[in-house]
Formats: C-alpha cells, structure tokens, sequence
C-alpha cells in the first residue's frame, strides 16, 4: 500500500496546531501502564489523606513524627499524581522530583523503621517500607521513574510527523 493511502494528509489547520505543540502536544502523555500508574498515584495520596487527616485529628500526640509523616507522604502523592497527569517540562521535573523524594523517603523512613521501631511508635505510610500497604510505596516510584524516563516531554514545535514517529517508537 502506498503511503497516503495508509495516511491521509494533515489538514492546513493540523499543520497548524502542531507548531503550537508546546501548549497541546498531539501526543497523549498518558496510555494505558501511564493511566494505572495515576489511578494507583490517585488511590494512595486518597488513602494517605485520609489516613493522617484522621490521625493527626484524633491521636496526634500519641506518635507526632509518624503522622506528620503520613501527611507528608499524602502530600508526595497528591504531587505526584498531578505532575504525571499535567504535560510539559515543568511538570516533568516536578515528577521526576517528587519521585526521587518519595523513593528517599520509602528508603530511609524504611531502615529507620527496621533500625529504631521505637522512632515510629505507629505505622507511617513509608514505614517498613510500605509494609501497611502491601509495599506499594517502595514499587511504586521506581515504576513512575521508569515510566518517566519512558515517556519523555513533547519538543516545542515538533511536528505530528515527529509525534507519530515518536509513538510508533513506544508501542515498538
């Protein structure tokens, strides 16, 4: 088959809008493993709100540094799942930040945990390397880094051409 049978051509108003590519990439960020990944993000920064809104409310004085903690990690979750859903650059290093800083927390509130029980009287998201949530704070970073290296940025005025190019590439 020829080529413009199995393409048509872009439009005038196409070529257009992929010379303002920086604002609406024609490149989805997300696909399928990148929807899971938000919805998991979704999930734990719900459920690590949840439970330090409840905590720091009703025992707080009971063991301060493990639920400010908590808070902490709900506020690592709720970033991470708007950077991995907003496109750009800025929001790309904003992920790949809160990432590093949720795998350094998963890591060192981890061997403090099994090193010192007693620094954390009661659980923290990041205790026990995520122990209380079938470890998912310990996996979880490493896959939305690798995702991120995975899925990089759309360039200012690339062309659908270079996006089209750059998708066969990632289902390849």
């Amino acid at each position: 088959m020829s080529e413009s049978l199995e393409r048509p051509a872009p439009t005038a108003a196409a070529q257009n809008s992929s010379n303002h590519s920086s604002r609406t990439p024609s490149r989805p960020r997300m696909s399928g493993a990148g929807r899971v990944l938000v919805a998991v993000y979704a999930v734990l920064a719900v459920a690590a709100t949840g439970r330090s809104f409840y905590q720091i409310a009703t025992k707080f004085d009971e063991a301060p540094v493990a639920y400010a903690l908590s808070a902490l990690a709900a506020v690592v979750y709720i970033v991470a799942t708007v950077a991995l859903v907003r496109r750009g650059r800025v929001w790309y290093r904003i992920a790949w930040a809160t990432l590093g800083f949720e795998l350094t927390g998963v890591l060192v509130v981890g061997v403090l945990s099994i090193l010192d029980p007693n620094l954390f009287p009661h659980d923290t998201v990041w205790s026990f390397f995520g122990r209380g949530y079938v470890f998912i704070p310990l996996v979880l970073p490493v896959l939305g880094m690798w995702w991120l290296a995975r899925h990089h940025p759309v360039e200012a005025g690339a062309s659908a051409v270079d996006d089209e190019t750059a998708q066969g590439a990632d289902a390849a």
